[in-house]
């Protein structure tokens, strides 16, 4: 990925201002002098600084990352696909344009009005789609590792979440992507323009992750395994590192959600189950709907459904018990 185009141009304007700036500083009036290199002097600093942005900003894009590829072979059980179906889901927010199933790509320009930085997809990952010539090992590795069939770094894949996967789970994802109904055809590259590279720079949208060499799920029917649960899932993402809640920063990214170290002890299972259910709150209330940045509906800003579709009844259950575990800490509570 690089813009020759939008470079020369950052080129041409730190060459000319700066040709400007040495004219400037050999005139012999000193207003005049010190007026124009301090004038056209930051007309260069600025390109010449957003020029190292972009450079940065496509090394960033292109940075090759050797993570070793496993050698695996997804069987693509009946029950692998099964299991594989749920999980799925956590990536329906990303990989589908009306967030269900199956993950025939998403143009994230237009769902979430991206500034213009070039093209931006979630690739398809149906049968016909983009990973249709990858082999099961390398699909692994960009789900957990976050890095391309080609080595390249991933852009917005949670990987930081996925890679603690465990490996049972990651084989029974690949098993559901291979056996999913084949929707249209592989979505087209992303190519991103010297803004994207400049705010990729900026944002350090990178993710990437070291390598997974070996993970293995904590026993069903346990507090262990509904952090498991939460980790995969990605509760993290909104409700903090130690889910004691975000605050809104302004930055991209999933919305900040309140504490659930002092909310959910206060919640009986009943009513944690019937919020997962049907998103409806203790006080009778429901979640809020989301409305995305193109005008579409986003569903529940809390996708309740989402981790309903992911988590069965056992595993919610693990998951109550995980955070009725956990000490309170200070946080937002809304």
């Amino acid at each position: 990925m690089f813009d020759p185009l939008g470079l020369l141009i950052l080129f041409v304007l730190v060459v000319l201002f700066g040709f400007l700036t040495t004219r400037a500083w050999r005139l012999k009036n000193g207003l005049l002098k010190w007026g124009g290199v301090v004038v056209v002097g930051l007309h260069t600093l600025i390109p010449t600084a957003l020029l190292a942005l972009a450079l940065v900003g496509f090394y960033k894009l292109n940075q090759p990352h050797n993570n070793p590829v496993a050698d695996v072979h997804v069987a693509g059980t009946p029950e692998q696909i099964a299991r594989g179906e749920r999980l799925a889901h956590i990536c329906t927010g990303c990989h589908s344009p009306d967030r269900q199933l199956p993950l025939s790509g998403n143009n994230f320009i237009t769902t979430f009005a991206f500034p213009p930085v070039g093209t931006f997809y979630a690739p398809n990952l149906t049968p016909t789609g983009n990973i249709q010539a990858w082999t099961d090992g390398e699909v692994i590795r960009a789900i957990r590792e976050g890095v391309h069939k080609n080595g390249r770094s991933l852009i917005v894949m949670s990987s930081e979440t996925f890679r603690y996967m465990s490996d049972d789970d990651v084989q029974a994802v690949v098993a559901y992507l291979r056996s999913q109904p084949a929707v249209g055809g592989p979505t087209p590259d992303n190519q991103w323009n010297t803004l994207g590279a400049i705010m990729i720079n900026l944002l350090d949208f990178q993710t990437a992750q070291a390598p997974v060499v070996q993970v293995t799920a904590p026993q069903p029917g346990t507090p262990e395994y509904g952090q498991y649960m939460v980790n995969i899932i990605g509760c993290r993402q909104c409700h903090g590192d130690n889910l004691a809640g975000k605050v809104d920063n302004g930055q991209p990214g999933p919305p900040p959600g309140p504490n659930l170290t002092k909310i959910v002890p206060n919640w009986t299972e009943a009513q944690f189950m019937t919020f997962f259910n049907s998103g409806t709150l203790p006080d009778g209330s429901q979640v809020p709907q989301e409305k995305l940045p193109n005008g579409a509906d986003g569903g529940p800003i809390m996708p309740w459904n989402g981790v309903r579709a992911v988590a069965t009844d056992a595993e919610l259950h693990d998951i109550y018990s995980y955070l009725h575990s956990l000490p309170p800490v200070d946080g937002p509570m809304k």
